[in-house]
């Protein structure tokens, strides 16, 4: 069964990961899905293995003028948007006595301002639709070296409960959808990814990483109408490491 057919689709941060793992299943499910990020070559790649039912727009989710290009592209080609996964985001991994305001900066603008505006300037698109807001088990859990991350992935969350609220009259449901550890592109910037990768193992239930498909399956059900009930939760999919 087609679960998005005719749908149009927009996944930001779709050249890889998560972003990428979803947009595959979306185009599986009969949407034409749209997806962003920063580097043309990796996105061109990407779009090219989605076939014919995918297009990528380079855009940097920081930036207003990007996103401005963006929208005017969508509306022009297909004049709406049904679903939007609000996925780009960057990792911080610093103790506060090691923060600096650059780097502190940069996870705000694209995690906590990048997605505020990637959805506010959707809103002229969009009605009776759903918008996916990609968050973080870190907002629940007290992570050393992850405070300016974790706090960036608690105010999505908080936004999915106020445009709840906010949208309720345009038919928009927002929901939030947070992974654990999940083996993707964005592990190797630990250093020492592969021992990270051993000592996650030790702490998830499940005893393993998850995978960006798994993901990806979660944000289907939150994009179909098999959710059209469900307006804002925090849909935790981390194989149980956050409830143990």
């Amino acid at each position: 069964m087609a679960r998005l057919k005719d749908k149009i689709a927009l996944v930001t941060g779709g050249s890889s990961g998560i972003g990428l793992a979803t947009a595959r299943r979306f185009v599986d499910e009969g949407a034409f899905v749209y997806i962003t990020g920063r580097r043309q070559v990796e996105l061109d790649k990407a779009a090219a293995s989605l076939g014919r039912n995918a297009k990528p727009v380079r855009a940097d989710s920081a930036n207003l003028a990007d996103l401005d290009r963006l929208y005017t592209h969508i509306k022009a080609e297909k004049g709406k948007l049904d679903v939007l996964v609000a996925n780009a985001g960057v990792l911080g991994n610093q103790e506060l006595g090691q923060v600096a305001t650059e780097s502190f900066d940069k996870i705000f603008d694209v995690n906590v301002r990048g997605v505020a505006f990637t959805v506010q300037k959707a809103l002229p698109l969009m009605r009776n639709g759903s918008v996916i807001l990609i968050g973080s088990i870190a907002a629940l859990l007290g992570m050393p070296a992850h405070g300016a991350y974790s706090a960036s992935k608690a105010a999505v969350r908080s936004f999915a409960r106020t445009w709840t609220a906010e949208f309720k009259d345009r038919g928009i449901r927002v929901n939030t959808l947070s992974p654990g550890p999940i083996e993707t592109p964005m592990i190797d910037t630990y250093e020492g990814a592969d021992k990270m990768r051993e000592h996650l193992k030790t702490v998830v239930p499940l005893a393993r990483l998850g995978r960006p498909e798994e993901i990806a399956n979660a944000a289907l059900f939150l994009a179909s109408d098999e959710s059209s009930f469900v307006a804002g939760i925090d849909l935790v999919v981390d194989g149980g490491m956050s409830a143990v």
